[in-house]
Order: structure tokens, then sequence, then C-alpha cells
């Protein structure tokens, strides 16, 4: 399968560690040397406007996918190739679900998680088979993968589960997926 877009969940902030910014601009920055458009949130702050900021940089195609209501919370992004706004959170994230031939998670919070689950929960269900990738940019993601394992030792998850994700440790990993490279 070649990946022609993917989708790239994070945080609209930018944690406490410049690791995470540099991951986000070596994300976008990848992405668009590698000819992939990046599906986003549609923001100019935090992760998300550093890794829309990097691809565009690099001469990628960027699309934003923002919820009226978060437009002027998030700092709608302006400068991207398209711009689509939504009624609302589910639609937004149907719209990005609908754009992507595969998916990243990078470091973000509660909204980060909200998508990763929901796109796992999709897959699981047999709505799509689109590879969906936690990179663990500066170990963010270990106690997520935790949780994640959690559920399935504890019985509420089937083992078949772990094969619905791919952790992956840094951008060269996620590149290497996604049938790409990252320059030197």
């Amino acid at each position: 399968m070649t990946i022609r877009s993917c989708a790239v969940f994070c945080g609209s902030r930018f944690g406490n560690s410049p690791v995470y910014e540099i991951g986000a601009r070596t994300v976008g920055t990848a992405l668009a040397q590698n000819g992939i458009t990046l599906i986003y949130g549609g923001g100019h702050v935090g992760l998300m406007g550093t890794v829309a900021d990097a691809a565009l940089k690099a001469g990628g195609e960027v699309i934003g996918v923002i919820p009226e209501f978060l437009h002027a919370r998030e700092v709608m992004h302006t400068g991207v190739t398209t711009l689509e706004v939504t009624p609302d959170m589910h639609t937004r994230k149907a719209r990005m679900f609908e754009l992507s031939d595969a998916f990243a998670i990078i470091p973000g919070g509660l909204g980060t998680f909200d998508e990763l689950m929901e796109i796992l929960t999709w897959k699981q269900l047999g709505l799509h088979r689109a590879p969906i990738y936690i990179v663990n940019i500066g170990g963010w993601a270990a106690s997520l993968v935790r949780t994640l394992e959690d559920s399935i030792a504890q019985g509420f998850a089937d083992p078949s589960a772990r094969a619905l994700f791919d952790v992956v440790e840094d951008v060269p990993g996620l590149m290497e997926r996604l049938g790409a490279t990252v320059a030197a």
C-alpha cells in the first residue's frame, strides 16, 4: 500500500521538553520531503502548528480540519494548503479519517488520546485497515502503551489488539514504516 497522506494527531501545546517540538518539526518536514500530504487538526498552536509549519516550509501539502468552536481557541492556521471547518469534533475526526492513508500519533494530551482511541476502535471493529503508529518521541508514550497492554492483561481487550497499532521509537522509525525517509 502506498501512503499518500498521513494524519498526525498531536498536542495543541508544546509539552515540557524541547524534544517534542523538534520531533513534530521533523515529522512535518519528512512527510513533505516524501510527498506525503499532512492531515492534521487545523490549529496554528503547539505541536499542531509546528508540524504544519514544518511541512509547509518543506514544500508539502497540508490539509487542516478544525471544528467551528475550536477555530478561535486553537488559532486556526490560515496558511495551510486547504483548511476545512467542520461543525463539530465528530465530523472533524471522521473527515480526517476519510482523508488519511495512515495515522501517526506524536506527543499530545487528552485530545490526542481521544483521537488515538477512536481510530484504534474503528480499526478493531473492521471499519478500516490503515496503519496506526504511536511515535514514542522522548519516551512520552511509554505509559500510554503500558495502559494499552494492561487492558489486554486485565482481560478488557483481546490479545489481538496488539496488532492494531505499532510503536516506533522515533521519526526515522515512523518514516521507515511509511515507506519514506528522513533527510539528513
